[in-house]
């Protein structure tokens, strides 16, 4: 980890290299303020509703609340989402401001957020005890688990608490979970299932997290509660029924991921092979990728041979016609964002598009318009984002190994060309780069550090 006194600072040269901003322009500050006190107009009043959010820890812009009933054999499910089109006027000040930044960029020592954090952290975001104006999602299920009946409007709601994913998860394991997430429990397996009978593709590669320690910053795996899947599942969902709802009124903007080609699964096939892991004929690269021990070497390397299988992800905006693809891959199913206004650009026009679509209306004249822009805007931000993420943590893995090249590790090879391959090293978690002739793929093996620049962002280990 680094050590420097400066913790605060460390992150200044990647918002400069990659132009982020540092301030909202005072227009759109000004209007942000002014958005505050308008009024949410006429809407039905949802405050009843028990609804819980449930985000990282210190987590102040919350986006969804829901909140999870039985209905008999059934469930009604409710899940509540951030109103942005209460506040941000078509073509204002803020409107151009959000659009040209796309989402919120996390770094570690602090975000660079979408929208003015007088929206996003406060009179916009779902936060406890208070009324927020919001779009409120309602889904009738059946004992399986599909959804019978999806309604959509906006109302006003008040969320009764704030949990952390780790807090809902010990009240699971201690058999006393909040009565707003205690059907959770069963419907949330219940769409993890049926999501794997449609085909559902999911990677549980190691997720790479940096948090602050001390002075200094150190890497974490940050592991995958129940809970957290489960919740993930709510918002898929969600995300589901509205593209549904926007391929049948043929209007929208989608999330679409092509469907692997027969050449990149026959590939994968080949490297279980490989590795001595069977996989059935009849059984789908979905199901087979999720009933793998994902500690082990081998599915490690496998799950990272997998990318090959969700590439080509994009926006698809249409008005009028449907189409030819209209899928996502990763959900063998069509999907659209809803469900996070306050982070990501999107998700407040596919909204929009939903309110008119329910209520039989024609889309408003800046909504038209706006479609067919998106896919850019969120293709150059979701980029940006990533080139973010990716620099931050080659950033940190070099500081944490700065002091320790020369010393060997334990690592487990992902990928393996001819002389350098793809290593995971778990004690501190690391990816990066190996040199070394055809490394074992998905073995463990033992290497050693060559390299760790941190003014390149560079780390490379040897193999022993």
């Amino acid at each position: 980890m680094i050590r420097t006194g400066r913790a605060d600072l460390a992150f200044d040269g990647l918002r400069s290299e990659f132009g982020l901003p540092e301030a909202f322009p005072a227009d759109v500050l000004a209007e942000a303020e002014a958005a505050v006190s308008r009024s949410p107009g006429d809407r039905p009043d949802f405050t009843s509703l028990p609804l819980v959010t449930i985000d990282p820890p210190g987590a102040k812009d919350l986006d969804q609340a829901l909140c999870v009933l039985r209905d008999g054999d059934g469930f009604v499910v409710h899940y509540a989402i951030a109103d942005l089109g209460s506040f941000v006027t078509p073509g204002g000040a803020l409107d151009t401001e959000v659009r040209r930044r796309g989402q919120t960029i996390y770094l570690p020592d602090g975000n660079v957020p979408l929208h003015p954090t007088v929206l996003s952290e406060g009179a916009a975001s779902l936060l406890p005890g208070v009324v927020r104006p919001a779009v409120l999602w309602t889904f009738t299920c059946g004992a399986d688990g599909v959804p019978t009946s999806v309604e959509v409007r906006r109302a006003l709601v008040r969320s009764v608490a704030q949990f952390d994913y780790a807090t809902v998860q010990e009240s699971f394991d201690a058999g006393q979970p909040h009565p707003s997430v205690e059907a959770l429990g069963v419907f949330g397996p219940l769409r993890r299932e049926l999501a794997l009978r449609r085909g559902a593709i999911e990677l549980q590669l190691p997720e790479q997290e940096i948090e602050l320690d001390g002075a200094g910053w150190k890497l974490v795996i940050r592991p995958r509660s129940e809970v957290d899947s489960w919740n993930a599942e709510i918002s898929l969902m969600t995300g589901m029924a509205a593209a549904s709802m926007m391929i049948e009124a043929r209007v929208g903007i989608l999330r679409t991921l092509p469907d692997p080609d027969a050449k990149a699964v026959g590939e994968l096939r080949k490297s279980a092979a490989a590795l001595g892991v069977p996989w059935a004929a009849d059984v789908s690269p979905g199901a087979f990728l999720a009933g793998l021990d994902g500690s082990s070497p081998e599915a490690l390397a496998l799950f990272t041979d997998a990318t090959r299988l969700l590439r080509g992800a994009g926006y698809t905006a249409f008005d009028g016609t449907v189409p030819e693809v209209v899928g996502h891959a990763g959900l063998a199913a069509p999907y659209t964002h809803v469900t996070a206004p306050l982070r990501r650009l999107v998700d407040r026009f596919a909204t929009e598009v939903c309110l008119a679509v329910s209520a039989g209306e024609p889309l408003a004249g800046w909504l038209a318009e706006a479609l067919p822009l998106l896919p850019s805007l969120m293709g150059a931000s979701d980029s940006l984002a990533s080139k973010v993420d990716r620099a931050s943590l080659d950033l940190v893995e070099a500081w944490v190994l700065g002091a320790r090249v020369g010393e060997e590790f334990s690592a487990v090879v992902l990928r393996a060309g001819e002389r350098e391959g793809e290593v995971f090293v778990a004690a501190p978690p690391v990816l990066a780069k190996c040199s070394g002739e055809r490394l074992p793929e998905g073995e463990a093996v033992r290497v050693r550090l060559v390299e760790a620049d941190a003014g390149e962002r560079r780390v490379r280990f040897a193999a022993v």
